[in-house]
């Protein structure tokens, strides 16, 4: 292929793993950083196009704007030398509420390049945001116009911030007055220097960041070339957000490397609706190879035109959720290519496992990438692995190798405790891995409903629950309960008629989850109906936003049995949901109900909680 390590390794069959790994990482002859990356790529092919870039400028998706990789490298340069200028060092942060752009590409990379990246979602709540920023000590904010006074809201709250700029506006006229052929900063990161900070969880609680070092980072874009994604004339579709590592890396780092052409499609991603409807004529004329998304995307494809030229299709990758079964073998009906799932998690750069294109095997999310590992383990109640479990057998996931971060960044730098035990990463995911390296996942272990002692997975009710014919998408979770501990109760969404009607009720949903539940104890107990299902920016089930809503039906119903009105705010505090009453006083019997339950609760005006049991 190209580059100074020889002939691109690739992993075929799982017996490939081994064979690469006799050579060691060190000798792979690996970019110093990022901006080492794109520097060697824009030297030896500096007029290959590195971005499409859709949905920019109001210009038709067939003549979109396209940046070179040396168009590119000189854009990293002007943002890089534009931080610099303002007095960003080494280790200084700039943090970025943007949209998908070029501009944003060129920002990530040039605040690599000169310090740390902190690409934080812009639809944040600005409480979240500005902790966030605050924990990361993001200097400058990067924003859009259309975000600029939510932007300039946080950095009031963030004492260290000392600019907020806008893409788009003054950023772009402040960078095209830098120079453009080389970085002005002396410094040059190394390996083990920290390139990005990530947020991860969810959207509510103590923010939890993720460092990257370039060593990871590089690595990762190495790395997922073993998948062959890249070879030949491999061209890639980016949907996703730059906020988020799959972004980052399979549709960023990872053809930067391989210099190979991202279509990006702009700052709606897969959320322009326009761009959307046209998704197979994007593929037709970009000779589109791969694109990866998340389930709720695959879902919501458009059909596939009749006389729509997808020869250039070789796979869609999947992530990030539970894949329901009718939409990868609708997808690889219509698509005519197989979707070949993946795992992984930002506290492990982006990706643990892929699928070999040519060795899947039913029901994994792929074969372990090479130089990591992955087992299966038993943990004591601090979640520390006390033993590994056998090939097969399911236990709590656990990965090690070149992609673990070095801890959640805490208020001294990145903290291992309580996440990576040895050098092993407690995924908090539950599932088994076979004697060949390939993963299978059996749920979040945190997504576990505990229902008097017994364990419930809800992914299988979930899939009983897909079943019924009207009823596109469900999400099961445990509801607070005085006697179990936790039941389980089911939200869903169904077929709906133009005039609103639903296809189906939540009587007619129960009764086809006794019916069809794994085991009588997983039936669910009651069925909520929703427009939508809560998810995260990228798409993944947002469960921590159901437990809520069940904790705060729960509360409403005993007020209402007293008579009582009121309101119900429920927060999380510690990881678990809090009830927060406010406009009523609570009666003893109100009180002496909420106790049976394993949540806690408290007035508006009180400063802590009442603790259960």
């Amino acid at each position: 292929m190209h580059h100074t390590d020889g002939p691109r390794p690739l992993v075929l069959a799982p017996e490939d793993v081994p064979l690469i790994e006799a050579v060691p990482l060190a000798e792979r002859g690996l970019p110093e950083s990022t901006y080492a990356l794109l520097c060697r790529t824009a030297a030896e092919f500096p007029d290959t196009p590195a971005l499409h870039l859709l949905g920019e400028g109001g210009r038709p998706w067939r003549d979109p704007v396209t940046w070179t990789y040396a168009d590119l490298l000189g854009r990293v340069h002007q943002a890089a030398n534009l931080l610099t200028s303002l007095g960003v060092r080494p280790g200084g942060v700039t943090g970025m509420m943007l949209p998908n752009s070029g501009q944003m590409y060129a920002a990530l990379l040039g605040a690599q390049a000169v310090g740390i990246a902190n690409p934080v979602n812009p639809a944040l709540a600005e409480e979240h945001a500005a902790r966030i920023l605050a924990r990361t000590g993001a200097e400058i904010l990067l924003t859009t116009d259309e975000s600029k006074d939510k932007a300039e809201r946080i950095a009031e709250q963030v004492p260290g911030i000392r600019g907020v700029l806008v893409v788009g506006g003054d950023f772009d006229e402040r960078a095209a007055q830098q120079p453009a052929d080389r970085l002005l900063a002396q410094h040059r990161p190394g390996p083990d220097d920290i390139c990005g900070y990530f947020h991860t969880g969810g959207t509510t609680g103590v923010p939890k960041i993720a460092p990257h070092t370039h060593a990871m980072e590089v690595y990762m874009a190495w790395a997922l070339g073993c998948s062959g994604a890249y070879l030949g004339d491999a061209v890639v579709l980016g949907g996703l957000p730059l906020f988020h590592v799959n972004a980052v890396h399979v549709t960023g780092l990872g053809p930067f490397f391989h210099a190979r052409t991202i279509v990006s499609l702009g700052p709606r991603g897969y959320r322009d609706k326009e761009l959307m409807a046209d998704f197979w004529r994007i593929v037709e004329h970009f000779r589109i190879t791969a694109f990866s998304a998340v389930p709720t995307v695959y879902a919501s494809l458009p059909p596939v035109p009749d006389d729509a030229d997808l020869s250039s299709l070789r796979a869609g990758a999947v992530g990030a959720a539970p894949l329901p079964g009718r939409v990868r073998t609708g997808f690889e009906a219509s698509a005519k290519v197989p979707m070949l799932e993946g795992y992984g998690l930002t506290e492990a750069t982006c990706a643990t496992s892929t699928t070999p294109a040519f060795a899947p095997r039913a029901g994994s999310v792929g074969l372990r990438l090479p130089y990591q590992q992955a087992k299966a383990v038993r943990v004591d109640a601090d979640d520390r692995p006390v033993a590994d479990c056998a090939p097969g057998e399911t236990g709590v996931l656990v990965v090690a190798g070149a992609a673990v971060f070095p801890g959640y960044l805490g208020p001294d730098g990145p903290d291992p405790t309580g996440k990576v035990f040895d050098g092993w990463l407690n995924t908090g995911d539950l599932g088994r891995v076979d004697a060949d390296g390939y993963l299978y996942l059996d749920g979040r272990a945190k997504d576990l409903i505990i229902r008097g002692g017994h364990n419930i997975d809800p992914r299988p009710v979930e899939e009983a629950l897909l079943g019924h014919p009207e009823v596109t998408g469900a999400a099961v979770v445990g509801r607070p309960d005085p006697h179990a501990g936790e039941v389980p109760v089911a939200y869903v969404t169904v077929r709906t008629a133009p005039d609103g009607t639903r296809a189906a009720t939540e009587e007619d949903v129960l009764a086809w989850g006794a019916a069809h539940a794994p085991e009588p104890a997983a039936a669910p107990k009651a069925v909520h109906i929703l427009d939508e299902l809560p998810v995260t920016a990228i798409g993944k089930p947002h469960k921590t936003a159901l437990v809520a809503d069940t904790v705060r039906r729960i509360v409403e119903g005993v007020l209402a049995a007293e008579g009582l009105g009121g309101t119900v705010e429920v927060v999380a505090e510690d990881g678990r949901p809090v009830a927060v009453l406010g406009g009523v006083e609570p009666t003893a019997r109100v009180v002496a109900a909420l106790d049976r339950y394993p949540f806690a609760h408290r007035m508006a005006d009180q400063a802590s909680d009442r603790a259960p049991d």
